[in-house]
């Protein structure tokens, strides 16, 4: 019966799992889906058609069969509706299975990683042999060798009748010790535009891919840690929620951005250790005096040369002028560390996730 049970259940999740991936789209294009988020667990609505049911009435409430009506007469019913009905079944699904679903959608390659944090990650290893420990763990042939071993230099080892019989000096157990293995890491350093062009329709397209970029990196990277950068004019580091709500009213000077996280990697995240992940996020509108030159010396110098990829997505807004994007292209052609997306609306954050996380690097 459990068994039986297990397999219903697993069959269960296959169904909802090709579900969710036929309707990847869809649900990424939602934002709400993010709002049904726990800490380990993402709440998931899917269409489903439910099982009718008859439901008895009250007692002498007549109708036929128990009341006024003759054998034959047909039964009333109301007119059918055109209008299909909202059968809608909320399921759980883990982190992990939606960066599986993520994956396997979107054909994502798993990321190799660059730099070695140096971390501990302790397992243990058994790889010696010691005189106690737990029955489960004796090693029946190094206990008959060393019985037989004593035996043979006691003299008490009979050729003809060679009977060996462990005794508890004799007993041999498989052990373990504590290894320690450097783990990778990973950090996110995101940077969001919040000058007076991006409006809250951009910043929620900028909440969503995010969320999508979080969950498949953190299937990848035992550590990640993420890092919030806004700027117009200038750049200052902040936490999650006031990077997604603030907003300001000034122009927008990318470099600033850029040198906050360059210095920040400096500080904080040595190459040789860190898979360094910087995600940009704006516009396209930056403030002339040569700033945009500026930018480009920082990425070429400092940022390319550190970073396993540095993604910008470039969102459109009807105030942005969307040249950066064009002066990326034209100063960094070879470079195949920078990734360059256009997101034109919600229903472009599914391509522009495979541009991003699709070189897996």
């Amino acid at each position: 019966m459990v068994l039986r049970i297990e397999r219903d259940h697993n069959r269960f999740k296959k169904i909802v799992h090709g579900q969710i991936k036929k309707e990847l789209r869809k649900y990424v294009s939602k934002g709400e889906l993010i709002g049904r988020q726990g800490k380990d667990l993402v709440s998931i609505p899917i269409p489903q058609i439910e099982i009718p049911q008859f439901r008895h009435g009250r007692r002498g409430s007549g109708g036929v069969g128990q009341g006024d009506g003759e054998a034959g007469d047909a039964i009333a019913v109301g007119e059918g509706g055109d209008a299909p009905g909202e059968h809608i079944l909320e399921v759980d699904v883990t982190l992990e299975e939606l960066a599986n679903i993520l994956g396997d959608a979107l054909a994502l390659p798993r990321i190799q990683p660059k730099g070695k944090r140096n971390i501990a990650d302790a397992h243990d290893r058994y790889n010696s042999i010691r005189r106690v420990g737990p029955e489960s763990l004796r090693r029946f042939k190094r206990t008959y060798r060393e019985a037989l071993k004593r035996q043979i230099i006691s003299g008490t080892y009979d050729q003809v009748n060679p009977r060996i019989v462990p005794i508890r000096e004799d007993r041999r157990y498989l052990s373990w010790k504590r290894v320690e293995r450097p783990e990778s890491a990973a950090v996110l350093i995101y940077m969001m535009d919040v000058s007076g062009s991006m409006g809250d329709e951009q910043k929620e397209i900028v909440r969503i891919e995010s969320f999508w970029i979080d969950t498949w990196l953190s299937h990848q990277y035992r550590r990640l840690e993420k890092r919030y950068i806004v700027h117009d004019a200038i750049a200052r580091e902040v936490d999650r929620e006031t990077f997604f709500h603030t907003r300001e009213s000034g122009g927008t000077k990318i470099s600033s951005a850029y040198a906050l996280a360059s210095k920040m990697i400096d500080e904080e995240y040595p190459p040789s250790e860190w898979n360094i992940y910087p995600f940009h996020f704006t516009d396209g509108d930056n403030w002339g005096g040569g700033d945009t030159e500026a930018c480009i010396d920082l990425l070429r110098a400092s940022l390319l040369p550190r970073v396993n990829v540095f993604a910008y997505g470039q969102v459109k807004s009807m105030y942005g002028s969307g040249q950066f994007i064009r002066d990326l292209r034209d100063n960094f052609q070879s470079a195949d560390n920078l990734l360059l997306s256009e997101i034109r609306s919600k229903d472009g954050i599914v391509d522009s996730i495979r541009e991003f996380l699709g070189t897996g690097k």
